[in-house]
């Protein structure tokens, strides 16, 4: 067979297979023309959602036939582990420090109670020259409002002459722009009449160095020659420590303090030459348990 007959032949198959695809191809179109196609919103098969509760893929139990039991303030407490009204305690040092030239000073209070009431033992003085001098405090303390606490007790002074019992009132709280505030009135065994506020803020560059600003004022209503102290404002302290919290519960630090004394308290110092004011630096450590 010459080769122009065998093409001939190849075109001729290939164009009787094209006529056979389009001839099946009308075949199928009319065969689904025949079925209509939904082309209506309303005809479309729409899921239909059952408001049976069997047909739901989550149910929710049913409500209990009866009112469970109240559980006690002591199962919950034991179970949960908490406690509001359990009593805890702190001791606190703040000042522990060596005062230039020769004398050791301190600050400690510590209290124990609830969240509203508790007990306050305060303690400040110092040691100089191998001489007492100082005051201590036992007070109930009294939730007043939001930051500030009533407290109410006694004090006992002693060194420095005949010891002395005063009662006290005062409060103690948080002033506006975080000032620790404290502000005791006193009345002697004696009728004496004495004030005392102190105040201090923290001040700080990184969480743990703080600058301490701290200052005390003293005031009475009658002359004590024997303890050196006048009627009227007798002295005031001015500190200024600078602390390093290596943990919250113990920081060293150092600073200075000047105190000064006012009226007839310094008229007193000058009689017994001893100077009416002071200018020394302290180093010490304050921490808490």
């Amino acid at each position: 067979m010459s080769p122009r007959l065998v093409l001939l032949s190849g075109i001729a198959l290939v164009g009787l297979c094209g006529i056979a695809r389009s001839q099946e191809a009308a075949h199928d179109h009319s065969a689904h023309s025949t079925t209509a196609a939904p082309t209506e919103a309303s005809e479309i098969q729409m899921p239909v959602v059952s408001d049976d509760a069997s047909t739901r893929e989550h149910v929710p139990p049913p409500a209990p036939s009866s009112t469970p039991a109240l559980a006690s303030h002591d199962s919950m407490s034991a179970t949960m582990g908490m406690d509001d009204s359990a009593p805890y305690g702190l001791i606190r040092f703040d000042r522990a420090e060596y005062r230039q030239p020769e004398a050791f000073g301190w600050d400690a209070d510590g209290w124990y109670g609830g969240d509203y009431d508790r007990l306050w033992l305060k303690t400040e003085g110092e040691r100089e020259h191998g001489e007492w001098d100082g005051r201590h405090e036992a007070l109930w303390s009294r939730v007043i409002t939001r930051w500030w606490s009533s407290q109410f007790g006694l004090r006992r002074d002693f060194g420095g002459g005949a010891s002395r019992t005063w009662v006290a009132a005062g409060v103690e709280g948080l002033a506006p722009y975080f000032f620790d505030i404290e502000a005791t009135a006193y009345v002697s065994d004696q009728g004496h009449l004495s004030a005392r506020f102190a105040a201090s803020y923290d001040l700080l560059f990184t969480q743990r160095l703080v600058l301490q600003p701290d200052i005390e004022l003293t005031a009475f209503n009658k002359a004590e020659p024997n303890r050196l102290r006048g009627s009227g404002l007798s002295n005031a302290t001015i500190g200024l420590r600078l602390r390093y919290e290596v943990r919250r519960e113990m920081a060293p630090y150092a600073g200075i303090e000047w105190s000064r004394s006012f009226g007839q308290t310094s008229d007193l110092l000058l009689a017994n030459r001893e100077p009416p004011s002071d200018l020394r630096w302290v180093a010490g450590l304050r921490f808490w348990f």
